[in-house]
């Protein structure tokens, strides 16, 4: 569970950078959200640390102290709303003050809205965020609190969604810089041909829960950096692969292959 924890230092630094004393846990099974969010609040001074589903970051939380959690809400092992649950549970059990979640999702629709409300999130965050929305994100939710209205609404809104592949220029204006767009592309893309090596596999043995979670993984990929187009035919590929099988399916999935690693070819090329 790889962090971020920087010497608090002395009593100014705190002035010098109003977060220099709280720590964000973030909680994402994609590797290059991890990387991107950690990059992001490395740039803000921001001590962290990251985990992989919501078993890792119930232990973590029970080690140590945070200020706010930021998970996503659909992992495999434990989701993000099963771990705000039993998160919640625990601190009325030992009669602790709660500490604030936000719940990331792809995919921020009405029963998305209730699932974070009824688990007991605080507010939630579209992906994919940028540095200006991770930022607005942090001064609202951070202590002490900037803006009671924030709960329930869409951090990042503002955020342009084209249906066209993004430009290098386009990713330096959302993430901050080349420096940290580099190594995010290169974690995404490794990642991303790794779930399509394994969803051939799937395929080859008939695997309708790998594929799906293949699938899911790659909904992460391709959105990550902004509508594609990909993302509506991916979640209807998963529900159809989990309703009719995988043979059924074949034909959409070997399209969605070739589509997938047409978007990641551009990608290595910017």
């Amino acid at each position: 569970m790889p962090g971020n924890f920087p010497d608090l230092g002395a009593p100014e630094d705190a002035l010098a950078n109003p977060w220099s004393r709280v720590r964000v846990l973030v909680v994402d099974d994609h590797c290059t959200y991890r990387l991107l969010l950690g990059s992001l609040l490395g740039k803000l001074g921001v001590a962290h640390q990251c985990c992989c589903n919501g078993e890792q970051a119930l232990q973590a939380l029970a080690i140590k102290r945070f200020d706010l959690v930021i998970s996503d809400c659909r992992m495999p092992v434990m989701d993000g709303y099963t771990m705000t649950r039993e998160l919640r549970q625990r601190e009325h059990a030992e009669g602790r003050l709660p500490i604030t979640v936000l719940g990331m999702t792809a995919s921020l629709g009405p029963e998305e809205t209730r699932l974070c409300v009824a688990c007991g999130m605080d507010g939630w965050l579209p992906k994919p965020i940028g540095f200006a929305q991770l930022r607005d994100a942090l001064r609202c939710w951070l202590p002490p609190p900037q803006c009671a209205a924030f709960a329930g609404t869409r951090t990042g809104s503002t955020v342009a969604h084209n249906s066209t592949f993004p430009s290098r220029a386009s990713l330096i204006e959302t993430f901050g810089s080349w420096d940290v767009v580099e190594p995010m592309l290169f974690s995404l893309i490794q990642e991303a041909h790794a779930d399509l090596a394994m969803l051939i596999h799937a395929q080859a043995t008939l695997d309708a829960r790998m594929a799906a979670q293949c699938l899911h993984r790659l909904v992460g990929s391709v959105a990550f950096l902004g509508e594609t187009g990909l993302e509506g035919p991916t979640v209807a590929l998963i529900n159809s692969v989990h309703s009719t099988g995988m043979a059924l399916n074949r034909t959409a999935l070997d399209a969605l292959r070739h589509e997938v690693a047409r978007y990641l070819d551009y990608l290595s090329h910017l």
